[in-house]
């Protein structure tokens, strides 16, 4: 398993289904580093460095998807703004009726004002 001393192994059976499942987990992807822990003085320190290599691997992968789904995203969510924004300004112009310009310039701050919640 993960640690091969005799102490390490009891500290598993407390852990929750969960958690045993992404220590599995995390056993099986570690495994392509096998040489190199191996002929490691510290077999379980080597262990722990090569989980942290996947894990910032895994770490990385993930900000590079994040960063791709970025500006798509805050296209969407600009779009979205916009069509809110004339939703309101269609609610309140039905709701008020500005027919003066003085009414027209409230209704428009009223509007602008919606707009920050």
């Amino acid at each position: 398993m993960f640690f091969d001393d005799e102490k390490s192994k009891s500290w598993k059976d407390d852990l929750t289904d969960d958690s045993k499942k992404i220590l599995e987990e995390i056993e099986v992807s570690i495994k392509k580093y096998k040489c190199a822990y191996d002929h490691a003085e510290d077999h379980n320190a080597a262990k722990l460095w090569a989980a942290m290599i996947e894990m910032r691997r895994e770490l990385n992968e993930t900000k590079d998807m994040l960063g791709k789904l970025q500006e798509p995203w805050r296209a969407v969510v600009s779009v979205g703004e916009a069509e809110k924004k004339k939703a309101v300004e269609r609610i309140v112009s039905d709701m008020i009726k500005p027919t003066d310009e003085e009414t027209q310039e409230a209704t428009k701050k009223l509007v602008e004002s919606l707009m920050k919640f």
